[in-house]
């Protein structure tokens, strides 16, 4: 397995202990990736135990080990209850999701992920769909991209930056990093490398369509989790962590609703812990790309509390 050199798992150790691994339990991993994380959870398994491994990028395949306990599923796990139920199964004793975009992708030149490295201005996490970065850049009207630069990105400049783009792209469209960073290079402010890190954030998530994935991801496992079951997910920005916290919590769009209480709230989740779990200052020496991380645990409760 190249766990190593295709993606060191992020809160390894925590991850395996909030899921409280029962040896003849059945459990998921959204997000294969290099296999980390499914190997620890695989250590923990007895022969009657069983893991479903989710992962759309086509490279996470070739690290997939050979263990009939091990069922690996080369989709999105947006995609999770309907799969479970073609393998019959309904019910699961732990989801882990770790949402960072794998070690693997950021440094793979050609996958247009990093800033580092020149290549097709893709970002695509499936590379079997059709809508690139580029073609964000290209097609996007001021509005969208003004939006999407805004929210996602936290782009100081969000609004100014989304005209010159629209202006400038009547001149060249840029279909490689390289060109899109020269196009831009008068719109950066502040520090160069946290500016690109933030407009790269906003477009991959726009072109994976990562906030919409993780809702649907988290409206399902209130059914698919059993009463006592857990779910462990990792994030990596405040965007994610607030939805997941949200659901975690129990808060709903009735709730924001419903201001003075009238609706009774259906306590679905416990939270296992108050706050989410970061890196120790050992792994973030050993891992940087940890420093952002947050792992939230949340336990299913039973019916008679719901």
């Amino acid at each position: 397995m190249q766990v190593q050199t295709y993606h060191i798992p992020v809160l390894y150790q925590e991850c395996l202990e909030a899921l409280q691994i029962r040896a003849d339990g059945v459990y998921v991993d959204c997000t294969y990736g290099g296999g980390g994380h499914s190997k620890g959870i695989l250590e923990r398994l007895g022969p009657d135990g069983k893991l479903f491994a989710f992962d759309q990028d086509a490279d996470a395949a070739a690290n997939v080990v050979a263990d009939e306990r091990l069922v690996f599923i080369p989709h999105n796990f947006k995609h999770l209850q309907r799969f479970l139920r073609l393998h019959g199964v309904a019910k699961v004793d732990g989801v882990l999701a770790d949402l960072g975009v794998s070690s693997h992708q950021f440094d793979t030149g050609e996958r247009g992920f990093s800033t580092r490295f020149d290549g097709p201005l893709d970002m695509r996490m499936d590379t079997s769909s059709t809508v690139t970065a580029a073609d964000v850049i290209a097609t996007y009207t001021e509005q969208q991209l003004h939006k999407l630069f805004e929210k996602y990105g936290e782009v100081t400049n969000s609004k100014t930056l989304a005209r010159y783009i629209v202006q400038q792209r009547v001149v060249v469209k840029p279909t490689t990093i390289q060109m899109f960073k020269q196009m831009l290079a008068p719109m950066v402010k502040g520090l160069p490398q946290k500016y690109w890190a933030q407009v790269f954030q906003a477009l991959r998530i726009e072109v994976n369509n990562e906030l919409g994935v993780l809702e649907e991801l988290l409206s399902q496992l209130t059914d698919v989790i059993k009463p006592g079951g857990r779910a462990a997910i990792i994030t990596f920005h405040s965007l994610e962590d607030r939805l997941v916290k949200n659901v975690f919590k129990n808060v709903t769009e009735e709730d924001v609703n419903d201001p003075f209480g009238n609706k009774p709230v259906v306590q679905h989740w416990k939270m296992v812990h108050k706050k989410p779990i970061e890196a120790t200052a050992e792994e973030l020496k050993a891992n940087p790309r940890s420093r952002s991380a947050k792992l939230r645990v949340a336990e299913k409760q039973h019916a008679a509390t719901e």
